[in-house]
């Protein structure tokens, strides 16, 4: 448990994570429902491809303290922000590794329950690189932010005879203060495909 998040529920803030500049993060409304998505069990081991800010590892981290989080980021300092923010929360079951999927994912540690990709490039190759290291009945779980994006990942599954697929596309609105009003603000768009490897 954490002494900035004490509680046994998902959905850490935002603003308690240490962000940069330009580094896409997975916000809170989306995060609670990529969590239902993955259907981790307590020990389950999860690669977080392109895992950016880190809230992903860190949510599962503190939900999954017997599992194991392997967190993939390309970029040297967006890699170190991750660690930063699993140290800011106390959580120590992520291993942050530094690569280039897919080339990265045959070395990684830890065979994966489930494997989320968060878009990205090239992705296609992804997707077929993770499905080969999970097991019959893993998951996998993919964010799309355009409709290239969806269709790639949409394609792929098909190709690999992904079984139980869904796909959402949630629209969130958060109420915000500008000047002397308070308005909602749409939240940019995303969706969500996940599905189970059958074979």
């Amino acid at each position: 448990m954490s002494s900035l998040w004490p509680y046994c529920t998902p959905g850490i803030p935002d603003h308690l994570f240490q962000q940069l500049p330009g580094i896409p993060m997975s916000k809170r409304e989306v995060r609670l429902l990529l969590l239902g998505y993955l259907r981790l069990t307590p020990d389950a081991v999860l690669w977080d491809i392109g895992a950016g800010t880190g809230t992903i590892a860190v949510e599962v981290g503190l939900l999954c303290p017997r599992g194991r989080i392997v967190a993939v980021e390309r970029d040297a300092e967006v890699a170190d922000l991750i660690r930063k923010n699993c140290q800011r929360f106390g959580v120590t079951n992520v291993d942050v590794v530094e690569g280039q999927a897919p080339a990265c994912l045959a070395n990684l540690p830890h065979a994966p329950d489930c494997v989320f990709v968060e878009g990205g490039r090239p992705l296609k190759e992804t997707l077929k690189a993770a499905w080969k290291h999970l097991p019959v009945s893993g998951r996998l779980v993919v964010t799309a932010s355009n409709f290239e994006h969806l269709y790639t990942t949409s394609e792929t599954f098909a190709e690999l005879r992904m079984g139980n697929v869904e796909t959402a596309q949630p629209a969130v609105n958060c109420l915000e203060t500008r000047g002397n009003h308070q308005v909602f603000v749409a939240m940019d768009p995303i969706f969500i495909i996940s599905g189970e490897k059958l074979e």
